[in-house]
């Protein structure tokens, strides 16, 4: 809004029309009179507000409301394809991509493979990756107003380098950033993927109306984002989260952990351990080989642990629900002590699969073992919710600058 000053009619205008569409986002098609009463307005300022904002290309008429006496009323909604964002979901194995509307609808989406790639072809990847999903929503690459990526680790936002991530082939070029940015002609902004589940489970999910929480993430890799009076904290070098790294009690003291990429919370609860705890209770070895990644086969090992203990049956399932929680329990309680948030979102697919009774394991280790007692809740986007976040984010922007109508 420069150049433009607080309480004057342009920016009281600019206000009302963006809390009309954010109701508009909220609620779905709305009548004039249902718009005045929500925001507030006289029905003659509801109708120069639409009429203003339908001039701009940002609300369409979408049909009328039948049901009540007298004439129907008009509905209106917030034009979708006003702006379009993107977002990409990057791992060693895949490049995951979507485009979503204005509204927050996913209208394109496009996977590509990328295991055994040459490392020197990741702008070409991300290009390829978004060329697809922009080409199923029956656009063009110029049509998306910003692109945001999550990928394991964080750029160092000192030497732009990727870290926490050694995995990652092909992303830690010192230049990688600035190829991209002139590779691609829209904004793009990079962010851990474990944040980024934490943002689409802040607006979307569990978390929505908490201020502060953390999100522990247990699938493929182990990590966790942290919620400060609602904003990410990210660290000075974007490493507030790498908890995989945290030395906890019953895993080895390994040093130069970002080099040997392993030691602490990780080798006591991530998913390399699974198959090891599942050897010591008892459990037959073929469940314990696969098939699958290892990953994988750790989901599927407690998903049949918690489908036992549901039927009562426990035993070595029983047992290996059990160490499993007390692992996780145990880094999440280093954790409590220095934070206490006021709940705890707990994600991911290994997590997810362990449902209600691994919570409630967690939960009764929490109480022993830590002296805060955030409330422990399950993650509710279970659908590529990396990539959820990474939309979620670019429509937070794009939205601040497309609804600003006091330009």
């Amino acid at each position: 809004m420069a150049g433009t000053t607080p309480g004057t009619p342009r920016v009281l205008r600019a206000m009302n029309d963006r809390a009309a569409l954010d109701l508009l986002l909220e609620h779905g098609p709305l009548s004039r009179t249902r718009i005045g009463k929500l925001t507030g307005l006289s029905k003659p300022t509801a109708s120069q507000l639409l009429a203003r904002l339908e001039a701009a290309g940002l609300v369409v008429a979408t049909g009328t409301a039948a049901g009540r006496p007298g004439p129907n009323a008009q509905l209106y909604a917030v034009n979708a394809s006003a702006a379009h964002v993107a977002g990409l979901d990057v791992n060693a194995q895949r490049i995951v991509a979507a485009v979503a509307d204005v509204t927050g609808e996913t209208v394109g989406e496009f996977e590509l493979p990328t295991p055994g790639r040459r490392a020197d072809s990741v702008v070409r990847q991300v290009a390829d990756a978004l060329d697809g999903a922009v080409k199923d929503a029956g656009l063009t690459r110029s049509d998306v107003h910003r692109l945001v990526i999550g990928t394991p680790g964080a750029f160092d936002p000192g030497t732009g380098r990727l870290r926490y991530a050694s995995h990652l082939p092909g992303w830690h070029s010192p230049t990688l950033l600035d190829e991209l940015a002139a590779f691609l002609p829209m904004p793009v902004e990079y962010e851990n993927d474990v944040n980024l589940v934490a943002v689409a489970e802040q607006r979307l999910g569990a978390a929505r109306g908490h201020e502060d929480f953390v999100l522990l993430w247990n699938e493929e890799g182990l990590g966790a984002a942290l919620v400060i009076n609602g904003r990410l904290h990210r660290g000075f070098t974007g490493g507030a989260g790498e908890v995989g790294f945290l030395p906890v009690p019953g895993a080895p003291l390994v040093r130069q952990v970002t080099k040997a990429n392993s030691g602490g919370f990780q080798e006591l609860a991530g998913a390399q351990v699974l198959a090891r705890l599942a050897r010591e209770v008892g459990i037959d070895d073929a469940a314990v080989r696969g098939p699958g990644t290892h990953h994988e086969v750790a989901a599927g090992l407690v998903g049949q642990a918690a489908e036992s203990v549901e039927r009562g049956e426990g035993g070595p399932y029983g047992r290996l629900l059990d160490l499993f929680a007390t692992g996780l329990a145990t880094g999440l309680a280093s954790m409590l002590a220095v934070l206490d948030p006021e709940v705890v979102v707990l994600s991911g697919e290994l997590i997810s699969r362990g449902g209600e009774p691994l919570r409630s394991r967690v939960a009764a280790e929490l109480a022993e073992l830590a002296a805060s007692r955030p409330r422990l809740i399950a993650g509710e986007v279970t659908h590529r919710p990396v990539l959820r976040g990474a939309l979620e984010s670019a429509l937070a922007t794009t939205r601040d600058e497309v609804f600003d109508t006091s330009r």
